[in-house]
């Protein structure tokens, strides 16, 4: 049987773990097999809080929105179904942008539409 030699495709894989393990704390960032595992756990981290990021966000769209809110006495939940049963596609997102940029406006719509 014919030996394969395959060194410089190895060599190249853990060039790219250890190159995306740089920064980790001492043997994490120097030694493959650790580096490796560290890498692998950084991936799946980085995966679940792209996931977690997009709920604290929308968490805190609906806080701004419902503090704005209540300076009028009503509350999140009346004004978003009032906002439905009019047909008015303004997202969190947008509604929480037009607080910070422009209250006014947002008090407009809250007191004139809804």
């Amino acid at each position: 049987m014919v030996r394969v030699k395959r060194g410089s495709v190895a060599k190249k894989r853990r060039k790219a773990v250890l190159k995306l393990a740089k920064g980790y704390k001492g043997a994490h960032s120097r030694l493959f097999r650790t580096a490796n595992q560290q890498v692998l756990k950084a991936k799946r981290y980085s995966y679940v809080s792209r996931k977690l990021f997009k709920r604290t966000q929308r968490r805190n769209w609906i806080a701004k929105i419902n503090s704005q809110v209540r300076r009028h006495g009503k509350t999140y939940s009346e004004v978003s179904g009032q906002l439905k049963r009019k047909k008015i596609a303004l997202n969190r997102k947008v509604l929480a942008n037009i607080i910070l940029n422009d209250p006014l406006t947002f008090d407009y719509i809250i007191v004139k539409n809804l």
